[in-house]
C-alpha cells in the first residue's frame, strides 16, 4: 500500500493512468480521494509521518460491465443488472465526484477518418491559447481547475438563467456541490477553448453532458438531462 502511495507522488505534475480501474480494490481507490482533493499524499510509518506532493491528472479506464460487452453492437452482454451495478460500485461515488469527465466510449473504426477532428498540432495550439487566456484572467500561472472557486466566480459569473439551469439539472441528476463546481470549471475551460470571454450556455450544456456513464448518445439534450 505504501508503494502505491509513492506512485501517487511520482505522478506529480503528470498523468496517473489506472487501466481496468474497477479491478483495483475499493479501499485502494478510495485512498485517491485525499490526494485528488489536496494535491498531497501523506504516508504514515511506524516512527514518522511524511507528506509529499501528489498533484496529478487521473485517467481511469474500465469496462462497462464484467463481460465487457454492455452496449456493444457486435456481441451480446451476458451480465445481469445486479452484476453490472456491483461491478460499477467498485468505484465509489466520492471518487467519481472528484473526476471532471465521465464518458462511455464506443469502438472506433480506425480505417475511416472522422469528420471534424483536429490534428495534435491544432489541439496543442488551441490548448496553449486557452491557457494564456486563463493566465491573463487570473493574473498568475493558474488554470481554471486550480484557481479558487470564488475567484473564478468573480471573473466569470453565471447569469441567473445559467444558475437555474445548473440547479435544475443537478437536482434531477442528484449531483453534489463538488460536481456542480467541477461542471462550472469545465464550462469555463470549454469557453476558453472557443475563445469566449464569458461562460456560454452551450459550454454549460456540454460540460453537463460530459458527466454520463450510460450507453446513450454522445450528446445529451436538455430533455434527457
Amino acid at each position: 500500500m505504501i508503494l502505491y502511495l509513492d506512485f501517487l507522488s511520482i505522478s506529480t505534475l503528470g498523468v496517473l493512468f489506472l487501466d481496468e480501474m474497477a479491478e483495483f480494490q475499493k479501499k485502494t481507490l478510495d485512498m485517491l480521494r485525499q490526494p485528488m482533493e489536496s494535491g498531497r499524499v501523506t504516508i504514515s510509518r511506524v516512527h514518522s509521518t511524511v507528506t509529499y506532493p501528489a498533484s496529478f491528472q487521473l485517467i481511469g479506464a474500465m469496462n462497462p460491465c464484467p463481460c465487457g460487452y454492455l452496449g456493444s453492437n457486435v456481441k451480446y452482454c451476458s451480465c445481469t443488472d445486479k452484476q453490472v451495478q456491483s461491478y460499477r460500485a467498485r468505484v465509489s461515488g466520492p471518487v467519481l465526484d472528484r473526476v471532471d469527465i465521465l464518458l462511455h466510449l464506443i469502438p472506433v473504426n480506425l480505417d475511416r477518418e472522422e469528420e471534424g477532428t483536429l490534428s495534435s498540432e491544432e489541439l496543442r495550439v488551441q490548448v496553449e491559447r486557452a491557457r494564456e487566456r486563463q493566465y491573463e484572467r487570473y493574473g498568475a500561472g493558474v488554470s481554471n481547475a486550480k484557481v479558487p472557486f470564488d475567484v473564478l466566480s468573480e471573473c466569470s459569473p453565471l447569469t441567473t438563467s445559467q444558475r437555474q439551469m445548473v440547479a435544475q439539472v443537478s437536482s434531477k441528476q442528484q449531483w453534489s456541490n463538488r460536481v456542480q463546481i467541477k461542471i462550472i470549471r469545465l464550462a469555463r475551460t470549454i469557453s476558453d477553448l472557443r475563445e469566449s470571454e464569458v461562460i456560454t450556455d452551450e459550454a454549460l450544456w456540454e460540460a453537463m453532458s460530459l458527466r454520463r456513464l450510460n450507453q446513450s448518445s454522445s450528446k445529451l439534450s436538455a430533455r434527457e438531462l
